[in-house]
């Protein structure tokens, strides 16, 4: 099982491509990073975890100049975006800024993409919140196909291009992965779907929490003719505890990632020196 990290990037934190370079130093296996564009200043969707949304919501760098910063300075460290939110993006401007990263990186980039939660800010790039599944559901075809097509055409409601020819195509061979981010049933059904993985967060739910959904993953997997270990499961924010890593590790999760504050280099590489003794 691989072992990850994930943070905020942002103006005020480490670098990401310092932090991505000292990961990889002590051995973590990948680096995620998050993204909103924005908070609207209106505040009027609750923040899912409670209380007041910390700052680095609308502190973050854009993932794609940040991992490509991280691949400048690595070799083997691969780099996620945990999570995109593709539905707040033109589908062939990320798809090309996601080829890019895995072009820069010889073939490490991950592409963690989710529909996120706040309605305003989806809103302010004119995607509806009732209908932004559906969306992402076309973007990832979208993208597919942008990556693997010498001239691709997409005719869906919500993207809808015709034959274009856009490079670079990813290094990875037939692509980079797609992963699904979300907890809920209907994220589980939609990587089982159409996602190469899915990428739950742990929330203190712990291996015992997600097993049921494990178990669902595979079995609409297979309903939908896919070989259940083919979509693979990341799991986001895990307690960094031997045993709930060997909890996760019975369970068959591919990757764990541990979460680390949005803090400045002298707060971060300690933190990362405790966490190296969990790899084993």
């Amino acid at each position: 099982m691989h072992i990850g990290l994930t943070m905020f990037a942002t103006d005020y934190s480490i670098a990401a491509h310092d932090l991505a370079k000292e990961a990889e130093d002590r051995g973590f296996e990948s680096l995620w990073l998050p993204e909103h564009t924005h908070i609207p200043a209106s505040r009027k969707t609750p923040y899912p975890a409670g209380g007041e949304l910390p700052q680095e919501y609308w502190h973050t760098l854009d993932p794609f100049a940040a991992l490509s910063a991280a691949a400048a300075v690595t070799r083997k460290i691969k780099l996620g975006t945990g999570i995109c939110l593709i539905i707040e993006r033109d589908t062939i401007a990320t798809a090309r800024e996601a080829a890019t990263v895995d072009h820069i990186s010889g073939g490490r980039f991950i592409f963690g993409v989710g529909g996120g939660w706040n309605a305003e800010e989806m809103l302010n790039h004119g995607t509806a919140f009732a209908t932004r599944f559906a969306k992402m559901k076309e973007q990832v075809a979208a993208v597919r196909a942008i990556w693997t097509q010498d001239e691709p055409e997409f005719n869906g409601r919500f993207v809808d291009f015709d034959k274009i020819r856009c490079w670079p195509k990813p290094v990875q061979k037939p692509m980079p992965p797609i992963v699904i981010g979300g907890v809920s049933r209907k994220a589980v059904q939609r990587a089982a779907e159409y996602g190469d993985g899915w990428l739950p967060i742990d929330a203190g739910r712990g291996a015992d929490g997600l097993r049921p959904r494990v178990q669902e993953l595979a079995e609409h997997a297979a309903k939908h003719g896919r070989d259940p270990r083919s979509v693979k499961v990341s799991v986001y924010g895990v307690a960094p505890r031997p045993e709930a890593l060997d909890q996760y590790r019975e369970l068959g999760v591919e990757r764990v990632l541990f979460s680390l504050k949005s803090r400045p280099r002298e707060e971060i590489l300690p933190r990362l020196d405790k966490l190296q003794a969990l790899l084993g």
